[in-house]
């Protein structure tokens, strides 16, 4: 029989490593496996940033599952072993219809298919991280945490490395079957023998005759509180305010981690088994720098490491624009054209090292970091909602990226990449816990600042789509760094709206807006006329207008619900 891994102290360290295995799998098989093969297609560079930032958005929406987490479980398999367990089956399953699909005629269903996938995988990490919370002792949770990002680093090997491995023999489609088997093979060594302790005893009671029949009310009711002390959160100090810009950048130059080094391997002639083992050094490097970084963090300071770290991953991406522009190697190549050339193999391998070794440091860093100016009475809540708005910078940036190759080329990409992402150092010194209490209007000006500067930038989309027009890259670009806005008006209004206790027109009007940012934020999945003018345009341009006056109107509104009465933030 297995042992029960949760009882013990190195059990745990590794039954959190091995789970978060299975979460680096998904990303691996992503980013590096199927980003080569689609390559290798004549897949441009642009549909393959697509397809790669969509598969961080169920990721970043998590936090939208996490009331689901909690309020249904199983007394029989455990609360979050028992979410474990379905989601890894979900996952693998999933993973098995991909087999027999034709690419890349198939793309869009595949891609869909494959985001279906990620949604089972982001409930499994909400589920894994309430676990570890519940179960990590609290001089157990920096190793720990370690340990789980350089699990996931190894899992990316798999996924990547491991599957263009054995692509040679079984073909590429084939090998959806060895990424499902991984992740079983987790769900059978460490989740099935798993013992988790019951939080409550009256849980299971409270759960069970009633959880039928007011199931559904307790998550609406969830979902509300938690729109609620999130907004408390993100507002109650300084530090958790800038955190919330500082996510939404990126963290750091994030070109040689997304699409365009697996699209540059494919075009410098590298076959797969040399892209396996460029990606199996440079994720095993940056698993182990992840647990390095974190530590000298502790030692050194948090955001004086992150600084440097940050600063460094610039680096290695001006080394390699700089060689690929002195090769002559600018615009992506079409199949005739590839060849491999020795310097490029050279400086691409040196870059991808050097910029492992950097990402690695950073990422525990930056997610400590993040912990400091978390909340802890809504720590759950607040950290995974942090966590969520960094995979929004992902996606966002394997958008752009993906774009800009085909238009500007690689070198330029990967400048522009290097000095966007320095941007995070200007809020740095606002990422520090609060020392001493603020004064009791300090939340309610962010949160009227906050509104207005939604308000302004949603006003801005009516001009722009003028000036963008058509269907080129600046347009994509401004399509998707205007979602974000809107999603965040969506949110902002939905929790003013619930803590507004003197109700008023602002309060009725409030959820309606919400869902016409909403709306606008899913706009893609319409047909919308470029220019400015016709039935469907004016209908957006009427709820760009209703969002933005309700927003400009908050930007004016007491905001009774972040008052002191609800308790300081810090």
């Amino acid at each position: 029989m297995l042992p029960n891994l949760l009882a013990s102290r190195r059990g745990r360290l590794g039954a959190f490593f091995a789970l978060y295995v299975t979460e680096g799998i998904p990303l691996g098989f992503a980013v590096t496996a199927i980003a080569t093969y689609l390559r290798r297609l004549d897949v441009s560079p642009t549909e393959i940033g697509l397809f790669v930032a969509s598969f961080y958005v169920p990721w970043s929406f998590k936090w939208a599952f996490g009331p689901v987490v909690d309020v249904f479980r199983s007394a029989r398999f455990g609360h979050y072993r028992a979410w474990i367990i379905a989601m890894q089956v979900l996952m693998a399953l999933s993973l098995s219809g991909l087999v027999v699909l034709d690419l890349p005629k198939q793309l869009a269903l595949f891609t869909t298919l494959l985001l279906v996938h990620n949604t089972f995988g982001a409930v499994q990490d909400v589920a894994i991280d309430a676990l570890a919370c519940n179960t990590l002792a609290e001089n157990e949770r920096g190793l720990a945490n370690g340990l789980m990002f350089a699990g996931a680093s190894l899992g990316q090997a798999i996924g990547g490395a491991g599957v263009l491995m054995l692509t040679p023999y079984t073909g590429f489609q084939p090998t959806f079957l060895f990424v499902g088997l991984a992740i079983l093979t987790v769900t059978g060594l460490v989740v099935l023998p798993m013992k988790e302790a019951v939080v409550a005893a009256a849980a299971s009671a409270q759960h069970g005759a009633q959880q039928a029949s007011r199931g559904l009310a307790q998550v609406l009711g969830e979902m509300q509180a938690f729109s609620v002390s999130a907004f408390r959160a993100f507002l109650g100090s300084r530090g958790a305010y800038a955190g919330v810009l500082f996510c939404l950048l990126p963290a750091g130059a994030m070109s040689l981690g997304l699409a365009l080094q697996s699209n540059l391997s494919v075009e410098l002639g590298f076959n797969d088994a040399q892209v396996a083992t460029l990606t199996l050094w440079s994720t095993l490097v940056s698993g182990v720098s992840m647990v390095l970084g974190g530590w000298l963090s502790d030692r050194l300071g948090r955001r004086r490491t992150l600084a440097v770290y940050t600063a460094l991953m610039s680096l290695p991406c001006l080394y390699l624009a700089w060689v690929l522009w002195g090769q002559g190697h600018v615009m992506p190549r079409a199949a005739s054209a590839r060849q491999l050339d020795p310097v490029l193999v050279q400086a691409l391998w040196v870059a991808t090292m050097a910029y492992n070794v950097f990402m690695g440091l950073q990422y525990g860093t930056r997610t400590a970091a993040m912990m400091d100016v978390t909340d802890p009475r809504v720590a759950g809540t607040q950290f995974t909602a942090y966590m969520a708005l960094s995979n929004v910078a992902i996606a966002t940036a394997a958008t752009w990226q993906g774009i800009a190759i085909d238009a500007w080329g690689y070198p330029i990409t990967l400048m522009v990449d290097a000095a966007v992402g320095l941007l995070g150092l200007l809020l740095l010194p606002l990422i520090r816990p609060a020392r001493r209490a603020e004064d009791d209007g300090a939340p309610v000006r962010r949160a009227r600042t906050l509104c207005l500067g939604l308000g302004v930038l949603t006003l801005l989309w009516l001009p722009l789509q003028a000036v963008s027009g058509g269907e080129g890259g600046l347009r994509s670009i401004l399509d998707t760094l205007f979602t974000l806005v809107f999603v965040a008006g969506a949110l902002v209004l939905l929790a003013g709206r619930a803590m507004s206790r003197e109700g008023g027109a602002w309060a009725r009007w409030a959820p309606w807006a919400a869902l016409g940012m909403a709306a606008l934020a899913l706009r893609r999945f319409w047909p919308v006329p470029a220019a400015p003018h016709g039935g469907p345009m004016l209908a957006w341009a009427a709820l760009v207008l209703l969002g933005a006056v309700l927003l400009l109107w908050g930007s004016r509104q007491p905001w009774t619900g972040m008052a002191p009465s609800d308790g300081p933030a810090r």
